[in-house]
Protein backbone atom coordinates (compact mmCIF):
# COMPACT_ATOMS: atom_id res chain seq x y z
CA UNK A 1 0.00 0.00 0.00
CA UNK A 2 1.44 3.53 -0.96
CA UNK A 3 1.61 6.52 1.38
CA UNK A 4 -1.08 8.05 -0.20
CA UNK A 5 -3.53 4.99 -0.20
CA UNK A 6 -2.72 4.99 3.92
CA UNK A 7 -2.96 8.60 4.73
CA UNK A 8 -6.76 7.94 2.61
CA UNK A 9 -7.61 5.03 4.76
CA UNK A 10 -7.17 7.06 7.65
CA UNK A 11 -8.33 10.21 6.50
CA UNK A 12 -11.39 7.47 5.93
CA UNK A 13 -12.01 6.66 9.51
CA UNK A 14 -11.48 10.23 10.57
CA UNK A 15 -14.45 11.35 8.62
CA UNK A 16 -16.90 8.12 9.86
CA UNK A 17 -15.51 8.44 13.29
CA UNK A 18 -18.19 9.06 16.35
CA UNK A 19 -15.52 9.79 18.29
CA UNK A 20 -11.60 10.24 18.12
CA UNK A 21 -9.26 9.25 20.64
CA UNK A 22 -5.90 10.48 20.05
CA UNK A 23 -2.04 8.78 21.91
CA UNK A 24 0.27 10.81 21.92
CA UNK A 25 3.92 10.23 22.57
CA UNK A 26 7.60 11.44 22.41
CA UNK A 27 7.15 11.06 18.38
CA UNK A 28 4.56 13.67 18.23
CA UNK A 29 6.48 16.39 20.22
CA UNK A 30 9.66 15.70 18.38
CA UNK A 31 8.14 16.23 15.15
CA UNK A 32 7.25 19.10 16.15
CA UNK A 33 10.73 20.46 16.91
CA UNK A 34 11.06 19.29 20.45
CA UNK A 35 14.73 17.84 20.10
CA UNK A 36 16.23 17.19 23.12
CA UNK A 37 19.78 16.25 21.27
CA UNK A 38 21.89 18.63 18.20
CA UNK A 39 21.91 22.00 17.69
CA UNK A 40 18.94 22.64 19.93
CA UNK A 41 20.25 21.38 22.48
CA UNK A 42 24.73 22.94 21.99
CA UNK A 43 22.92 25.97 22.02
CA UNK A 44 21.12 25.86 25.37
CA UNK A 45 23.36 24.00 27.50
CA UNK A 46 27.15 24.61 26.10
CA UNK A 47 28.54 25.54 29.21
CA UNK A 48 26.81 22.21 30.82
CA UNK A 49 28.11 20.29 27.62
CA UNK A 50 31.93 21.53 28.07
CA UNK A 51 31.89 20.35 31.89
CA UNK A 52 29.76 17.18 32.10
CA UNK A 53 30.46 15.89 28.46
CA UNK A 54 26.63 16.08 28.36
CA UNK A 55 25.29 14.17 24.77
CA UNK A 56 21.39 15.26 25.02
CA UNK A 57 18.71 16.99 27.70
CA UNK A 58 17.27 13.52 28.33
CA UNK A 59 20.53 12.13 30.14
CA UNK A 60 21.54 15.80 31.86
CA UNK A 61 18.79 15.24 33.20
CA UNK A 62 19.25 12.13 35.54
CA UNK A 63 22.98 13.09 36.38
CA UNK A 64 23.68 13.18 39.76
CA UNK A 65 24.56 16.83 40.36
CA UNK A 66 26.66 17.90 43.46
CA UNK A 67 24.53 20.43 44.66
CA UNK A 68 20.74 21.39 44.09
CA UNK A 69 22.20 24.71 43.04
CA UNK A 70 23.33 23.45 40.15
CA UNK A 71 20.81 20.44 39.54
CA UNK A 72 18.26 23.55 39.09
CA UNK A 73 20.43 25.68 36.93
CA UNK A 74 20.26 22.77 34.57
CA UNK A 75 16.51 21.81 35.42
CA UNK A 76 15.26 25.48 34.81
CA UNK A 77 16.46 25.60 31.20
CA UNK A 78 15.09 22.19 30.95
CA UNK A 79 11.70 23.08 32.01
CA UNK A 80 11.76 26.41 30.05
CA UNK A 81 13.14 25.24 26.76
CA UNK A 82 10.41 22.37 26.67
CA UNK A 83 7.33 23.99 28.55
CA UNK A 84 7.61 27.58 28.64
CA UNK A 85 9.01 28.08 24.61
CA UNK A 86 6.22 27.89 21.94
CA UNK A 87 7.07 24.41 19.80
CA UNK A 88 9.33 25.45 16.66
CA UNK A 89 6.44 23.73 14.33
CA UNK A 90 3.12 24.31 13.94
CA UNK A 91 1.97 19.99 14.66
CA UNK A 92 0.07 20.91 16.87
CA UNK A 93 -2.32 23.39 15.50
CA UNK A 94 -2.44 21.39 12.61
CA UNK A 95 -3.69 17.89 15.11
CA UNK A 96 -6.09 20.57 16.71
CA UNK A 97 -7.63 22.05 13.14
CA UNK A 98 -7.87 18.19 11.96
CA UNK A 99 -10.23 17.17 14.52
CA UNK A 100 -11.59 19.86 16.34
CA UNK A 101 -15.21 19.25 14.89
CA UNK A 102 -14.84 15.75 16.26
CA UNK A 103 -15.89 14.67 19.44
CA UNK A 104 -12.01 13.85 21.38
CA UNK A 105 -10.16 12.94 23.86
CA UNK A 106 -6.03 12.82 24.22
CA UNK A 107 -4.35 10.51 26.21
CA UNK A 108 -0.61 11.59 26.23
CA UNK A 109 2.48 10.31 28.12
CA UNK A 110 3.92 13.65 26.82
CA UNK A 111 5.00 15.98 29.88
CA UNK A 112 5.76 19.59 27.35
CA UNK A 113 2.42 21.13 27.26
CA UNK A 114 2.16 21.60 23.80
CA UNK A 115 -1.63 20.04 23.16
CA UNK A 116 -2.82 23.24 25.88
CA UNK A 117 0.09 25.73 24.36
CA UNK A 118 -2.20 24.80 21.01
CA UNK A 119 -5.83 25.68 22.23
CA UNK A 120 -6.88 21.66 23.06
CA UNK A 121 -9.41 21.73 25.42
CA UNK A 122 -8.05 20.92 28.86
CA UNK A 123 -11.35 18.84 29.89
CA UNK A 124 -10.28 16.50 26.87
CA UNK A 125 -7.14 16.15 27.94
CA UNK A 126 -5.02 13.37 30.23
CA UNK A 127 -1.19 13.78 30.80
CA UNK A 128 -0.78 10.62 32.57
CA UNK A 129 3.47 10.95 33.22
CA UNK A 130 3.22 14.84 34.98
CA UNK A 131 4.02 17.90 33.64
CA UNK A 132 7.24 19.99 33.51
CA UNK A 133 5.25 23.21 34.44
CA UNK A 134 4.50 21.26 37.95
CA UNK A 135 6.38 20.26 41.31
CA UNK A 136 6.07 18.16 43.86
CA UNK A 137 7.56 17.17 47.13
CA UNK A 138 10.20 15.25 46.80
CA UNK A 139 9.36 12.88 49.86
CA UNK A 140 6.56 13.05 48.58
CA UNK A 141 4.66 14.12 51.88
CA UNK A 142 1.20 15.17 50.36
CA UNK A 143 -0.14 14.24 47.37
CA UNK A 144 -0.10 18.00 45.76
CA UNK A 145 1.23 19.68 42.99
CA UNK A 146 2.82 23.26 42.47
CA UNK A 147 3.05 25.87 39.44
CA UNK A 148 6.60 26.52 38.82
CA UNK A 149 6.61 28.80 35.77
CA UNK A 150 7.13 32.17 38.05
CA UNK A 151 9.97 30.51 39.96
CA UNK A 152 11.63 28.91 37.01
CA UNK A 153 11.81 32.24 35.21
CA UNK A 154 13.80 33.79 38.04
CA UNK A 155 15.98 30.62 38.51
CA UNK A 156 17.20 31.74 34.69
CA UNK A 157 17.46 35.07 35.12
CA UNK A 158 19.18 35.44 38.43
CA UNK A 159 21.38 31.66 38.05
CA UNK A 160 25.78 32.48 36.87
CA UNK A 161 28.43 30.07 36.65
CA UNK A 162 26.05 26.97 35.94
CA UNK A 163 24.22 27.43 39.57
CA UNK A 164 21.04 29.22 40.95
CA UNK A 165 20.86 31.42 44.18
CA UNK A 166 20.46 29.17 47.62
CA UNK A 167 17.42 31.22 48.52
CA UNK A 168 16.04 30.18 45.03
CA UNK A 169 15.76 26.50 45.56
CA UNK A 170 12.67 24.91 45.89
CA UNK A 171 11.27 23.58 49.13
CA UNK A 172 8.26 21.86 49.99
CA UNK A 173 5.54 24.56 52.09
CA UNK A 174 4.33 21.54 54.16
CA UNK A 175 7.93 19.55 55.58
CA UNK A 176 10.54 21.70 54.10
CA UNK A 177 12.19 19.20 51.91
CA UNK A 178 13.12 20.04 48.47
CA UNK A 179 10.97 20.36 45.71
CA UNK A 180 11.03 18.09 42.21
CA UNK A 181 9.78 17.83 38.94
CA UNK A 182 5.91 16.04 38.73
CA UNK A 183 7.34 13.15 36.53
CA UNK A 184 6.50 9.75 36.75
CA UNK A 185 10.30 7.68 37.42
CA UNK A 186 9.48 6.10 40.37
CA UNK A 187 7.03 5.37 43.22
CA UNK A 188 6.93 9.12 44.80
CA UNK A 189 5.00 10.41 41.27
CA UNK A 190 2.27 12.39 42.96
CA UNK A 191 -0.98 12.03 40.80
CA UNK A 192 -2.85 15.04 42.26
CA UNK A 193 -6.99 15.89 42.35
CA UNK A 194 -5.77 17.36 38.82
CA UNK A 195 -4.64 13.99 37.54
CA UNK A 196 -7.32 12.09 38.87
CA UNK A 197 -9.90 13.80 37.21
CA UNK A 198 -8.59 13.51 34.38
CA UNK A 199 -8.11 9.91 34.48
CA UNK A 200 -12.18 9.88 35.29
CA UNK A 201 -12.71 11.98 31.94
CA UNK A 202 -11.10 9.53 29.90
CA UNK A 203 -12.28 6.73 31.52
CA UNK A 204 -16.06 8.07 31.04
CA UNK A 205 -15.36 9.14 27.54
CA UNK A 206 -14.14 5.47 26.69
CA UNK A 207 -17.29 4.50 28.63
CA UNK A 208 -19.49 6.35 26.55
CA UNK A 209 -18.18 5.22 22.96
CA UNK A 210 -18.33 1.55 23.65
CA UNK A 211 -19.39 0.25 20.57
CA UNK A 212 -19.86 3.15 18.04
CA UNK A 213 -17.29 4.10 15.41
CA UNK A 214 -14.20 5.81 17.03
CA UNK A 215 -10.98 6.04 15.62
CA UNK A 216 -8.24 4.89 18.11
CA UNK A 217 -5.41 7.51 16.54
CA UNK A 218 -1.96 6.83 17.93
CA UNK A 219 1.02 9.09 17.26
CA UNK A 220 4.64 8.94 17.91
CA UNK A 221 4.09 6.49 20.38
CA UNK A 222 7.43 4.08 21.20
CA UNK A 223 7.83 1.20 23.05
CA UNK A 224 8.59 2.53 26.45
CA UNK A 225 5.54 2.52 27.56
CA UNK A 226 3.34 0.48 25.72
CA UNK A 227 1.05 -0.27 28.12
CA UNK A 228 -0.49 3.07 28.49
CA UNK A 229 -1.74 3.36 25.06
CA UNK A 230 -0.73 1.29 22.00
CA UNK A 231 -1.88 -2.28 23.91
CA UNK A 232 -4.71 -0.49 25.37
CA UNK A 233 -5.78 1.18 22.17
CA UNK A 234 -5.23 -2.11 20.34
CA UNK A 235 -7.01 -4.27 22.65
CA UNK A 236 -10.39 -1.62 22.64
CA UNK A 237 -10.21 -1.54 18.51
CA UNK A 238 -10.10 -5.73 18.76
CA UNK A 239 -13.23 -5.41 21.57
CA UNK A 240 -15.12 -2.77 19.07
CA UNK A 241 -16.00 -4.23 15.55
CA UNK A 242 -16.39 -0.59 14.46
CA UNK A 243 -13.21 1.13 15.70
CA UNK A 244 -9.95 1.36 13.95
CA UNK A 245 -6.84 1.94 14.92
CA UNK A 246 -4.31 4.22 13.30
CA UNK A 247 -0.26 4.06 13.67
CA UNK A 248 1.77 6.77 12.75
CA UNK A 249 5.62 7.32 13.53
CA UNK A 250 8.40 6.76 12.23
CA UNK A 251 10.72 3.99 11.91
CA UNK A 252 7.82 2.18 14.35
CA UNK A 253 4.38 2.04 12.75
CA UNK A 254 3.41 -1.48 13.24
CA UNK A 255 -0.12 -3.21 13.42
CA UNK A 256 -1.05 -6.40 14.90
CA UNK A 257 -2.48 -8.88 12.44
CA UNK A 258 -5.46 -9.73 14.50
CA UNK A 259 -6.80 -6.26 13.68
CA UNK A 260 -6.43 -7.08 9.74
CA UNK A 261 -8.47 -4.37 7.98
CA UNK A 262 -9.50 -2.06 10.94
CA UNK A 263 -5.88 -1.03 11.21
CA UNK A 264 -3.43 1.36 9.11
CA UNK A 265 0.41 1.96 10.04
CA UNK A 266 1.80 4.98 8.21
CA UNK A 267 5.43 4.70 8.42
CA UNK A 268 6.78 8.49 8.61
CA UNK A 269 7.37 11.59 10.47
CA UNK A 270 4.27 12.59 12.26
CA UNK A 271 3.85 16.31 11.06
CA UNK A 272 4.25 15.47 7.80
CA UNK A 273 1.05 12.99 7.69
CA UNK A 274 -0.64 15.18 9.74
CA UNK A 275 -0.07 17.87 7.37
CA UNK A 276 -1.17 15.24 4.43
CA UNK A 277 -4.38 14.35 6.34
CA UNK A 278 -5.14 18.08 6.88
CA UNK A 279 -4.40 18.81 3.01
CA UNK A 280 -6.71 16.05 2.05
CA UNK A 281 -10.00 16.83 4.00
CA UNK A 282 -9.58 20.94 2.94
CA UNK A 283 -9.41 19.39 -0.42
CA UNK A 284 -12.75 17.61 0.29
CA UNK A 285 -14.81 20.29 1.72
Amino acid sequence: MTRTEQVERVKKALDHADAVVVGAGAGLSASAGFIYSGERFERNFADFIEKYHFKDMYTAGFYPYDTLETYWAYWSRHIYLNRYVPAPKPVYDDLLDLIDRKDYFVITTNVDHCFQKAGFDKGRLFYTQGDYGLWQCSEPCHQKTYDNEEAVRRMLKEQKDMRIPPALIPRCPVCGKPMTMNLRCDHTFVEDEGWHEASLRYAEFLRRHEGLRTLFLELGVGKNTPAIIKYPFRKMTGQNPNATYACINMGEAVVPRELDERAVCVDGDVGTVVRALLQSKAACT
